[in-house]
């Protein structure tokens, strides 16, 4: 089965609508990883709405799993992974007036800037992953910069109002897999995913990492972070 990465993002929104110094995400990343998180997900914005840049440096001394830095493929960013050195970065994309990221990147969009970008952080040790829709031509993109990983987005699948269109979004979700796989790829899946529909997403075939943040850090509101994650541990393998 998968492992699990824990997207601690609104650890910090919860402190940042106070501008305060609490609840702190790098104590967040602590109890997560002692929940059972195979890794810590942060997401450093452009407008820094939640994750600042001293959490990031922090995290990259304290976690002890894997840190992975979403990050915009921007000069900025780049110059930023380059210094702090995560285990490796996802590159999605963002926009100002967006409550959550909304899809993948457009890899067709900037290819050759795109591909540059890739360049420049593998060379500096730092694997990256595109955040991309489970579509072909994304996916034959993401071959062509280069990047080691791919992290499909789910939030079609998360979303679905039906079961018709649920298992249709995970069928999409299963050939965006089998493809990628063949070329090279690994592969991550994220966005959207709860307690109540990771399970078939997590026996898709080949998926190395899920990243979840949202639904678990809600449940450890109730029941604390370490057992959140712990219950999601046991969602992705189906004994939940």
């Amino acid at each position: 089965m998968p492992s699990l990465g824990v997207n601690i993002d609104h650890i910090a929104t919860i402190r940042q609508a106070r501008r305060t110094v609490e609840p702190d995400p790098v104590a967040a990343a602590v109890l997560a990883e002692l929940g059972g998180a195979d890794g810590i997900t942060v997401h450093l914005r452009e407008d820094r709405r939640h994750i600042q840049d001293r959490d990031v440096r922090i995290l990259r001394e304290t976690v002890r799993t894997h840190l992975n830095l979403e990050m915009a493929p921007t000069p900025e960013m780049v110059s930023i992974a380059l210094s702090i050195k995560p285990d490796y970065v996802t590159l999605v994309p963002e926009r100002r007036e967006e409550i959550t990221t909304e899809g993948g990147i457009d890899l067709l969009a900037n290819f050759e800037r795109f591909r540059e970008i890739v360049a420049q952080l593998q060379s500096g040790g730092i694997p990256v992953s595109w955040f991309i829709d489970a579509d072909l031509a994304q996916i034959e993109a993401a071959v062509k910069t280069q990047a080691q990983f791919i992290e499909l987005h789910t939030g079609k699948y998360a979303e679905a109002q039906s079961e018709t269109t649920r298992q249709q979004e995970l069928e999409v979700l299963r050939l965006g897999c089998e493809q990628a796989i063949a070329a090279g790829l690994r592969v991550n899946l994220g966005h959207g995913l709860t307690y109540t529909n990771v399970y078939p997403v997590a026996c898709l075939p080949g998926v190395e990492e899920l990243n979840i943040g949202h639904t678990i850090i809600s449940r450890a509101v109730f029941v604390g972070l370490e057992r959140a994650v712990r219950d999601m541990k046991l969602a992705i393998t189906g004994q939940l």
